[in-house]
């Protein structure tokens, strides 16, 4: 009967370890998600960043283009082609 007090006790002593390890695992595992979506966040405030400096720079090209620069000139009228398309789709919308 001893030898089966034994096994008890040594199978409650493991199932102890088991959940304080569990529960181990469970906090860090939040903690993990937490900051999971702190990146996550920060990263689309990156990206929210990085969309806006693009059209800035966009822009600024465009700008630049159309003060007489020869830099950016087709770039400036393939933009003014678009636009007049544009500009011409509309139009024939609204006529019929």
């Amino acid at each position: 009967m001893s030898t089966l007090s034994e096994i008890v006790d040594s199978l409650e002593n493991r199932i102890g370890e088991l959940l304080k390890r569990h529960e181990i695992l469970k906090n860090a595992n939040v903690e993990l998600a937490e900051e999971l979506n702190v990146l996550q966040s920060k990263q689309q405030q990156f990206e929210d960043e990085i969309e806006a400096w693009t059209e800035k720079c966009n822009s600024l090209k465009l700008a630049n283009s159309m003060l007489g620069s020869d830099q950016h000139k087709r770039e400036t009228k393939l933009k003014i082609n678009a636009l007049v398309r544009e500009i011409d789709q509309c139009i024939t919308q609204l006529s019929e």
